[in-house]
């Protein structure tokens, strides 16, 4: 079997990371797996330097002019974004060959874009959602859904680094509360901050380390953080490859998302012991269920703020919530199940 990931996105992210560990287990499993990607970005460069064919463009154009010479020699055509099940909807006729499409995003689908998007999700022989989050607007226009849950290898913590934080940012003697998102409206850094603000008022010593990425809300962000008088409690850290390594700094992780299919970051803080609140959007509330973590409902910043305190002031509330969520992690989010599910959803999709 022959797979081409498809994935054309600038950075790195969840999707990136996942579309990775898909490439790792089909290897592992004697699959000739290659890489449709942007020239320069870190996903090519990350397979690349891990051995994997890829197959790079600059731009659109370059990348369908790419597909269509390469494509008809795969068996499967697997688009991990959007965007790039776009392009295999139209040039499908001229490829001939099996579409499979992950679902990373819980966005509802507005009537104006319906049509559209339809007509695109109907060419895709297997779809995939990575929660039932994400699988609720495709099932709603009547298409069969598999739920193939993303997965994480959890990191060795790297010591190191994490005393060098802690002395850039002077966290010794203060609680303090990670977040890894990057500075965008559906993450919505701006009820965290005010969150903080808010649990600054009983916990003196509180600052909040946030990793990721500028965005469409990043001024908006720094100026709240500035007029809320916050510049000693809440660190804007920016992107730091491989955060999850640094997760020992926290003592309780949060994330005031508006939309998540997932969260590939909480995953991460299941992974390494670390209590997580988070708002109820999406897929969140399902990695959260059944006493995870602890939830709010989105923009609710009052709520987060008293959910932070009382995992912060309560040591065994942590340690309940820590064991639930890494036996649930290390069960439901394992790399090799996901490789197992996609390899077995390949192969019943070839033999239809």
């Amino acid at each position: 079997m022959r797979v081409l990931q498809l994935n054309f996105e600038r950075g790195w992210r969840g999707g990136e990371r996942q579309t990775l560990l898909c490439l790792q287990q089909l290897r592992e499993r004697g699959i000739d797996a290659q890489l449709l990607a942007r020239a320069g970005e870190p996903l090519a460069q990350a397979a690349r330097a891990q051995g994997f064919t890829v197959h790079e463009a600059k731009g659109v154009l370059g990348a369908c002019f790419k597909l269509l010479c390469i494509g008809r020699g795969f068996d499967v055509l697997h688009a991990q974004t959007a965007n790039t099940l776009s392009w295999l909807a139209v040039l499908k006729p001229l490829l001939g060959r099996l579409v499979v499409f992950t679902r990373r995003t819980s966005f509802r689908v507005t009537p104006s874009k319906r049509p559209r998007t339809a007509m695109k999700w109907r060419r895709v022989d297997a779809f995939v959602a990575i929660s039932e989050a994400a699988a609720v607007e495709p099932r709603r226009l009547g298409l069969n859904v598999s739920i193939i849950r993303s997965a994480i290898e959890p990191a060795a913590l790297n010591a190191g680094r994490i005393a060098e934080l802690q002395q850039r940012y002077a966290l010794q003697g203060r609680k303090v509360v990670g977040t890894s998102a990057a500075l965008t409206r559906e993450k919505d850094p701006l009820t965290l901050v005010r969150a903080i603000h808010q649990l600054r008022k009983t916990i003196p010593n509180i600052v909040c380390l946030h990793f990721g990425g500028d965005g469409d809300v990043s001024d908006a962000a720094r100026q709240l953080v500035k007029e809320l008088g916050l510049s000693q409690h809440y660190v804007f850290a920016g992107f730091e490859q491989g955060v999850e390594a640094v997760y020992g700094l926290f003592d309780v992780f949060a994330l005031s998302s508006v939309e998540e299919a997932l969260g590939s970051s909480v995953l991460d803080a299941f992974s390494q012991n670390v209590p997580v609140v988070a708002t109820r959007a999406g897929g969140l509330k399902e990695s959260l269920a059944e006493g995870r973590g602890l939830l709010c409902d989105v923009g609710d910043f009052r709520t987060m703020a008293e959910n932070l305190a009382q995992v912060l002031d309560g040591a065994d509330l942590r340690a309940e919530m820590t064991r639930q969520a890494y036996d649930y992690v290390l069960r439901e989010h394992n790399v090799k199940v996901m490789g197992d599910r996609y390899m077995a959803l390949y192969q019943a999709a070839l033999k239809q």
